[in-house]
């Protein structure tokens, strides 16, 4: 399938946008084509923008965080003694101690 199936082609520009790490990306865009302030870069993944001397910062991602660490920032070692307390008791009555 060559042009003559799908008419022409519209006249194309090719911009550089740049990562944190250096890397430049050269996607190509139709001239009217509304640019984007930022693009992925296929290398690294990180966000590329137009200008080489101040690239968008690299995302910042939180560690991982175990079940354990998300209930430690909602109570304190008191409530989690007290709730422990609360269902030993619990189980000890339905045992029948």
């Amino acid at each position: 399938m060559g042009e003559t199936e799908r008419g022409e082609s519209a006249p194309r520009r090719r911009i550089s946008f740049w990562c944190a790490n250096g890397h430049e990306t050269l996607p190509s865009f139709a001239e009217e084509a509304v640019l984007p302030d930022s693009w992925d870069c296929p290398r690294c993944g990180f966000p590329a923008g137009r200008d080489q001397q101040n690239p968008p910062d690299a995302p910042h991602n939180e560690p991982y965080k175990t079940h354990l660490a998300y209930v430690r920032e909602r109570r304190s070692d008191a409530d989690g003694e007290a709730i422990l307390d609360e269902a030993l008791t619990r189980l000890r009555e339905k045992r029948g101690r």
